[in-house]
């Protein structure tokens, strides 16, 4: 009943925005098909906060909505009084579920799914560990960097759950009651989610911001990777000296057993070489043309074609996360062609605010709103707000334009992880009962805070020296 109460108020507060008279909402500009917009927004905004539906749910209402009230497709009603240079296209709206950062991801799903399948991540951490020894704090950065290697390309949710399951029998050998057991979980959770911001695959956030990177900000795969790998790097390395700070551990040695060996069927090579060749057409498309959508497409055929990823297999591909990016598309067209982003951005004066005040402004609001929220749900509301006010921002040119504003906000939003909620890595990790919300909040104040830092400063630095 209070779940429902909730959101009774949240559908009267929608129909209430829907139908106030637009000459009463203090926006100056503001169109009625702006208006409707608006109205979807909150709707949207107050469902992603309050998770009283699924988030995929709330972005396929959106689709709906935008349609049905502000689109060539509605009702002739609703149709009158919308200016014809307002009015949304349908097609457009729902071409957001197959938009080319939806295929991007899609890409990166069928390699996870394939290389979990055919125990591929498995063997690579087994690999990449073993040479590492048994000493405690070794063992921890070597974990920390396998998990932030393979959050770059795979689901960080799924590569944490893995990573969880290698750490438990190396729990075994650990005394429960030392602090270190609790570092060395938590270090799971942060170097997945630092680790995302290495790939514009690694996290939905990076994909909402790739999508806006084209024409003259066009970035490639690997151009991402130069600049946002090196930080995941540092940021881990700080992490992995603060876990030790504040778990302090009597454990010298660590027992690290991992029985698996590579699987050598024609579908496992089959998988070893197409997930190679991914990954390297996605670095080099400099050099070849192919854009990293198409790129994500070669695992998709080929893993279909050879009967790799079967039925059954495609259901575990998390749909929930590529609708959940299609909802924020579809509303960041709808507030740009509406006029709503433009007319909220000219009503707050931020063309005198300083370039690098807001810039600053929108990496803090990011890291804050996604600490409460799904960092996918902050990307998709703000992400087309931080476009507009790029808009306004003159000589912003000077700091790499729309590129620096749109990378600020995608990787602040995955610095938002100082709540068992804020990230499915923190709540998998929260799962195992060993870790509780005060570590997530004693690690995150830090790792948070410096992380939107060193975003910040890294990428004034590199857009003033115009590497985007």
């Amino acid at each position: 009943m209070y779940r429902n109460a909730k959101l009774a108020v949240i559908g009267l507060l929608f129909l209430f925005l829907f139908f106030l008279p637009v000459e009463m909402i203090p926006i100056s500009g503001i169109t009625i098909a702006g208006q409707r917009v608006m109205a979807i927004f909150v709707l949207a905004t107050l469902l992603w906060v309050t998770e009283l539906v699924p988030a995929y749910a709330t972005s396929l209402t959106i689709l709906g909505l935008l349609c049905i009230t502000t689109s060539d497709s509605a009702p002739f009603m609703l149709k009158e009084g919308i200016e014809p240079e307002f009015m949304l296209s349908y097609s457009r709206i729902m071409s957001s579920l197959a938009a080319p950062v939806v295929i991007l991801f899609m890409g990166g799903f069928f390699i996870a799914i394939a290389a979990t399948k055919y125990k591929l991540d498995i063997n690579m951490a087994r690999v990449l560990l073993q040479p590492i020894g048994t000493d405690y704090s070794k063992v921890m950065l070597g974990l920390m960097g396998i998990t932030a290697i393979f959050s770059m390309f795979m689901s960080n949710t799924a590569t944490t759950a893995m990573m969880l399951t290698l750490l438990t029998p190396l729990l075994k050998s650990m005394d429960n009651n030392d602090l270190g057991v609790k570092g060395m979980i938590m270090s799971v959770p942060i170097a997945a989610n630092v680790g995302g911001i290495g790939t514009p695959i690694g996290t939905p956030p990076n994909a909402i911001a790739f999508r806006y990177l084209t024409g003259e900000y066009a970035m490639g795969f690997g151009d991402w990777m130069l600049f946002a790998i090196p930080m995941a790097a540092v940021l881990i390395f700080i992490s992995w000296v603060l876990l030790q700070k504040v778990y302090p551990t009597g454990i010298s040695k660590i027992d690290l057993e991992i029985d698996s060996e590579f699987d050598q069927s024609r579908n496992a090579l089959i998988v070893y070489g197409t997930t190679t060749a991914t990954i390297l057409l996605w670095i080099t498309s400099s050099l070849h043309g192919i854009n990293s959508y198409t790129v994500a497409l070669l695992p998709v055929i080929v893993f279909s074609l050879c009967g790799i990823i079967s039925t059954e297999d495609i259901k575990q591909i998390n749909w929930d996360v590529l609708w959940l990016i299609a909802g924020g598309i579809a509303l960041g067209y709808g507030l740009e062609r509406s006029g709503l982003a433009s007319a909220l951005v000219h009503t707050i004066p931020f063309d005198s605010m300083g370039i690098v005040v807001v810039l600053f402004m929108l990496s803090i609001v990011a890291m804050i709103m996604a600490t409460f929220m799904s960092n996918t749900a902050t990307a998709n509301l703000l992400m087309p707000i931080a476009v507009s006010i790029a808009t306004v921002l003159s000589g912003l040119d000077a700091f790499g334009g729309l590129s620096v504003v749109v990378i600020c906000v995608a990787l602040s939003a995955s610095m938002g992880m100082s709540l068992p909620i804020s990230t499915p890595p923190n709540a998998l990790a929260h799962a195992t009962g060993m870790v509780g919300s005060k570590d997530f909040i004693k690690m995150g104040k830090f790792v948070s805070s410096i992380g939107v830092l060193m975003i910040f400063a890294c990428m004034v630095a590199l857009g003033s020296i115009g590497y985007f």
